[in-house]
């Protein structure tokens, strides 16, 4: 047998990412330049892929459906065509609008539907200090991502009769963050079936909830 020797490398790798985005800001946002806002980032569902930008005003805090998200400033990029959410380019993304619009890198929250709730839950397990709260709606994701989740409150959304991601998906993944010793709790729609968002969007609840969370120290 030939002998064996133990070698390393080392190299830099660069993930270059382009990502087009929306960004709405509250009503005084202009006038009140000495506040630091809020960010609430909305990751769409696979419906609203492609190049038409206005697509991720459809659904989510961008709609004319939901209640008043005037307190954040709202960012809601958009996924290429046949693509999914890279948690690398939304973290970059977070990054250029806390260093490019004046948001409290404190209160950073965020949320998404169906493939984009998967989003949020991946993009949270990757980076746990970047969110002080997060609300994935009828999205699915890994239980080995739960350890990784215990110090950001989590408030999950699934519709029961959901026929494209049984509400299993979140009812797993929150009994997980909770068995961890996280701060997780679900909402199960009886009535409803994938589009459990409308509903959630349009209900001033959620935004109060993410508001009255803090995060120290940020990853930012």
């Amino acid at each position: 047998m030939a002998s064996s020797k133990a070698r390393s490398i080392r190299a830099t790798l660069v993930h270059r990412v382009q990502m087009r985005y929306i960004v709405a800001f509250p009503s005084e946002y202009r006038s009140n330049l000495e506040k630091k806002w809020p960010l609430l980032l909305f990751l769409h569902g696979a419906g609203e892929r492609g190049s038409d930008l206005k697509a991720v005003t459809r659904h989510g805090p961008l709609a004319e459906t939901a209640a008043s998200s005037d307190p954040f400033v709202v960012v809601a990029p958009q996924c290429p065509e046949d693509t999914w959410w890279d948690p690398h380019a939304v973290y970059a993304l977070v990054r250029e609008c806390h260093e490019r619009y004046r948001v409290n890198p404190s209160r950073l929250y965020g949320t998404g539907i169906s493939m984009g709730g998967t989003g949020i839950w991946n993009l949270s397990a990757k980076c746990p200090r970047l969110f002080a709260a997060i609300a994935p709606i009828c999205g699915r994701a890994d239980p080995l991502w739960a350890s990784a989740l215990t110090d950001v409150p989590i408030w999950a959304v699934h519709g029961a009769q959901d026929p494209t991601i049984p509400y299993e998906q979140s009812r797993t993944m929150v009994d997980a963050v909770q068995v961890h010793g996280g701060t997780a709790r679900l909402t199960l729609d009886p009535e409803a079936g994938h589009d459990v968002w409308t509903r959630t969007y349009a209900n001033s609840a959620l935004y109060d909830w993410m508001l009255q969370h803090e995060r120290k120290a940020s990853l930012l």
